[in-house]
């Protein structure tokens, strides 16, 4: 039901329903209307034959004088003398307009419902007698398909002006109900119409979901490869317009770095001849603290660098080991001394950039040693979503400050102590990184005390053969 109410919630399945409703409306209405016209064809042509039985057996009586008694006597198809009077009701003015057209005696007749007694032979001794009592009438129920033989009473004049009644019979007829409410015609037009929408909707929202595909994929690796240009013209444009987008953020991605790579390199040289004349400061502790600012100063531009480098990094994903990679990242926290352990794994292989993740959680790594004295590191693996989670043995974070952090530049530390606080990069580079490889990071405060770093890839690329492996 969640997978049917989002789809009716897309472009496609919008589409869909339009396409389904409107085109079973148009082919039900356009059924009905050429079943009208297919049944007013067939009762013009049922009056035309019937008209044509009337006026050939008119016009014989009234061509031979000499033979119209024997000829009234014996009748015609479905036409017979009338003699007696029977119950008439009103004109059938669709066959006296038929007549009317014609030629002859028939021209000017004037046709009633009548009694079906009418049109019946007088045969009563073929009859059996009438037994006495009263009679039951068993009235059975009407197939409203089959219509009964109906009667007609027609009087007109002959050429020579005698009058003459005549007894015509309407045959009986079965009528074929509309097709449009058949239960297998409706099934087979939903079932093809059904079809046909849903591949109309496809197609149409195809494009569109591509260039969607691609947006989210831009936004995670901006060297990827530039939407295919096919499709109509309006597609075409959109490619063409989106890939324009592409070079240029690429562009100015490139001029960002190459600018801070060459502010980086110009001010190595005149950093080092400082650093050589503070050397020459007799005041020691003086000298300290400007080598300090100098240092940090060379540390500020380095990050800044590599925050650049961290959304411009073109390198290639491969099948990485999850584990493997946290249980080295934690080794070298303990190898510098700190307290660091990775407490559970997933066994996942993921297809992502190796030197990416590395520098990835090596920073969360850093920073829970640094602000929260210990790292307990944990992956998992929750139906197709990985999940790594770090965290800390420190105070934790106002809630207000859990997202803020991420800002560059911004350091909740106030020492403004490079050995404490930092340049304020590491976690901005670390959510970059993150983010280009489709995985989010947020910070939590945790339940039983300390700051958490959750690292979480809700669909990841999966190593072939890794898809199904339990964790």
């Amino acid at each position: 039901m969640k997978r049917l109410r989002r789809f009716l919630s897309s472009m496609a399945g919008r589409l869909f329903v339009i396409l389904l409703l409107g085109m079973m409306v148009a082919a039900v209405g356009a059924t009905l209307l050429a079943e009208s016209r297919r049944q007013q064809e067939f009762e013009r042509q049922n009056l035309a034959r019937i008209a044509d039985r009337l006026q050939g057996f008119v016009n014989l009586i009234d061509g031979n004088p000499e033979l119209r008694t024997r000829l009234l006597a014996v009748g015609g198809p479905s036409v017979r003398e009338v003699k007696g009077e029977f119950r008439v009701g009103d004109n059938d003015e669709a066959l006296m307009e038929v007549l009317a057209a014609r030629d002859g005696a028939v021209a000017n007749a004037r046709v009633r419902a009548s009694s079906f007694r009418a049109c019946l032979p007088p045969l009563p001794e073929f009859l059996p007698p009438r037994e006495p009592g009263p009679r039951t009438r068993h009235v059975r129920e009407r197939d409203p398909s089959f219509t009964p033989p109906r009667c007609r009473l027609v009087e007109l004049n002959l050429s020579d002006g005698t009058p003459l009644r005549l007894a015509l019979e309407y045959p009986a007829m079965m009528r074929r109900t509309a097709s449009a409410f058949d239960p297998w015609f409706l099934s087979l037009l939903v079932l093809a119409i059904g079809v046909l929408a849903y591949v109309v909707a496809r197609i149409a929202s195809s494009p569109l979901q591509r260039l969607a595909t691609h947006a989210t994929q831009l936004g995670q690796d901006l060297q990827r490869e530039p939407l295919p240009v096919t499709g109509p013209l309006e597609v075409q444009r959109a490619a063409q317009a989106f890939n324009a987008m592409q070079q240029r953020l690429q562009r100015h991605l490139g001029e960002r770095t190459q600018m801070l790579a060459a502010i980086t390199h110009d001010l190595q040289t005149p950093l080092t001849r400082l650093r050589l004349r503070l050397e020459n400061v007799a005041d020691e502790s003086l000298r300290e603290r400007l080598v300090g600012d100098l240092a940090a100063m060379q540390a500020l531009i380095r990050e800044g660098l590599e925050l650049a480098r961290s959304a411009e990094s073109a390198e290639q994903r491969a099948a990485l080991d999850l584990d493997s990679l946290l249980e080295s990242v934690v080794e070298d926290a303990v190898e510098s001394g700190h307290d660091a352990v990775l407490e559970h794994g997933s066994g996942a292989v993921v297809m992502l950039r190796p030197l990416a993740m590395r520098r990835l959680f090596s920073n969360l790594v850093d920073n829970a040693v640094k602000y929260g004295r210990s790292a307990r590191v944990r992956a998992e693996r929750h139906g197709d979503a990985v999940e790594v989670r770090i965290r800390d043995g420190g105070p934790g974070l106002a809630p207000d400050e859990l997202e803020a952090v991420f800002t560059p530049f911004l350091r909740l530390e106030t020492s403004r102590s490079r050995e404490t606080g930092g340049a304020g990069l590491g976690l901005t580079i670390a959510r970059a990184l993150a983010e280009k490889d489709g995985a989010t990071l947020v910070l939590r405060n945790h339940p039983d005390g300390g700051l958490e770093a959750v690292v979480r890839w809700e669909s990841p690329q999966w190593a072939p053969g890794q898809r199904d492996r339990v964790a």
